[in-house]
């Protein structure tokens, strides 16, 4: 099988430095204690202070008893207590289960019976819940942390343990939109290995102010906390700031790299628009989650001169795939960019043969980033992670298609539910709704596919547009058997807590108007 990547660099590049992740934080610690590490509206703390009440919270969970290979369950805001936690729980061995403030009483009741935690941490609102559903004792973290903040004071540490870099640092929970969440195995080796790689596509620096938006619970927020730490930069959390607010503290932090999905690059275009002689200096947007349509990108470029917007693509399952280099940003504008350093990516077809350049089929990904699997799911680890049938080498299969050229580049085409075929005619969600967006004020499209006898559907969000004007733009644009049979327009997409759309939503509006 050949590989797809351009780069020279060496397959084992990312590997060198720590293979723990906490070890990040004590490198960065000692190359610039005073630097500050991370902020949120509360305040911040240098390196040295992070990595001080690390420690301290590593001895509180030590005192209650929780040991190598425990499970520890938080469901807080993400702020900086909770990367405190973080490298805290991990410093011991303790595995980190990061869980969103807005997951609901159902889903949490399964989590935490797959999770099994010793110990769980609640705040405000989540510490009841918690209660209601937990077999494990739950602490609020108001009530903990004058305690661990304590400790921090006197340096208090707690003896140390071993930790192996094939220790599971983190388990990351899905959404769960359409079944039980299921858990992604995250490994300290992995988890290293894949956010230096990230910081050596995309260049983090010293001096940047990373922004971010999005929760811990995320793996798109939890790595920023790693790759911010590499780089030696600002953490700027800031998933609990006003949508009002959102570009004038990305102008008082000093942003200079700001990660985003569709709905909040739309968001920061639209509060840019208003006041376009006050915005932050951002010098890179990094994209992942969804497709970025081309109108916000150039949005983007226009407000922000001189600013890259890179896009991404990847997976919980192995973090990512590939990254547009920031240098080319403006090339190949369908391609969604190379490889990481040291891994590999295989376009298969259905049987398993690897496809020449142009074929579309499934991504299928090799390397040290691969994750071992789902946390007790057998069966869906089966189907995900595979073993090379040549190399023996883990690899995974994404439910992902696309292609790649010439050079290497990675295409995305859409997820396995998102390509279909209608009319004789094999489409993705992904076109046509790269061509809804191409529609003047459309703020954000979504495509629901043919299914229990509904036609293909599309979702805009606009303010002065009527569902058949947009159709009739929409033939102008794709083939006919592409055309969906009806479009329904919104004031407001329906979200995911990710910003991503909420599918299951959409299509309920589908059914809902075609009744």
């Amino acid at each position: 099988m050949t590989e797809l990547a351009v780069s020279e660099t060496a397959p084992d590049s990312p590997a060198a430095g720590p293979s723990l992740v906490h070890e990040l934080l004590d490198e960065a610690a000692r190359a610039v204690p005073d630097g500050t590490a991370v902020r949120d509206a509360a305040g911040g703390w240098t390196y040295r202070e992070l990595e001080r009440t690390s420690r301290a919270f590593g001895a509180w969970l030590d005192a209650r008893g929780l040991r190598h290979g425990d499970r520890l369950v938080v469901q807080a805001p993400s702020r900086r207590d909770l990367v405190a936690m973080f490298y805290g729980a991990v410093s011991r061995g303790v595995v980190f289960v990061p869980l969103n403030p807005g997951m609901k009483p159902f889903h949490l009741q399964s989590v935490l019976g797959n999770a099994e935690p010793a110990l769980v941490i609640g705040s405000g609102p989540t510490t009841p819940r918690l209660r209601e559903v937990s077999p494990a004792p739950v602490h609020d973290l108001a009530e903990i942390w004058p305690a661990v903040t304590d400790l921090a004071e006197r340096e208090v540490t707690a003896p140390p343990v071993t930790v192996r870099p094939d220790d599971i640092a983190v388990l990351i929970y899905t959404s769960g939109s359409t079944a039980a969440p299921k858990a992604v195995i995250c490994p300290h080796a992995q988890v290293t290995f894949a956010s230096r790689a990230i910081v050596d596509a995309l260049g983090y620096r010293a001096d940047d102010v990373v922004f971010c938006r999005f929760p811990l619970s995320w793996d798109y927020g939890l790595y920023k906390v790693l790759l911010t730490c590499l780089g030696r930069g600002e953490l700027v959390l800031a998933d609990e700031e006003s949508d009002l607010t959102l570009l004038n503290r990305m102008r008082q932090t000093g942003a200079t790299v700001v990660p985003i999905v569709p709905s909040l690059a739309q968001m920061i275009v639209a509060l840019a628009r208003r006041a376009p002689d006050a915005l932050p200096p951002v010098r890179m947007f990094t994209n992942t989650g969804a497709a970025l349509p081309a109108p916000t990108i150039r949005a983007l470029r226009d407000l922000f001169p001189g600013v890259r917007v890179v896009r991404q693509f990847g997976q919980t399952e192995c973090k990512r795939v590939s990254v547009m280099p920031p240098s080319l940003d403006e090339s190949r504008p369908e391609s969604v960019g190379l490889p990481l350093p040291g891994t590999r990516v295989l376009i298969l077809d259905e049987d398993g043969r690897e496809l020449p350049p142009g074929g579309v089929g499934e991504i299928v990904v090799t390397g040290p980033h691969v994750m071992p699997g789902y946390w007790r799911d057998p069966e869906q680890t089966a189907r995900s992670f595979r073993r090379d049938p040549a190399t023996g080498e883990p690899r995974l299969h994404t439910g992902d298609y696309g292609s790649r050229d010439e050079d290497g580049y990675l295409y995305f085409e859409g997820r396995r539910d998102d390509m279909f075929k209608r009319k004789g005619i094999r489409m993705s969600t992904v076109e046509i709704e790269a061509a809804a967006m191409d529609v003047p004020g459309v703020r954000a499209a979504a495509v629901v596919p043919p299914a229990g006898g509904a036609d293909l559907a599309l979702v805009v969000e606009a303010d002065d547009l009527e569902g058949p004007a947009v159709l009739r733009a929409l033939a102008g644009r794709l083939e006919p058997a592409k055309v969906p049979a009806v479009c329904r327009v919104v004031a407001a997409m329906p979200l995911t807590g990710h910003g991503k759309n909420a599918r299951h939503e959409l299509a309920a509006l589908v059914r809902e108007g075609n009744r």
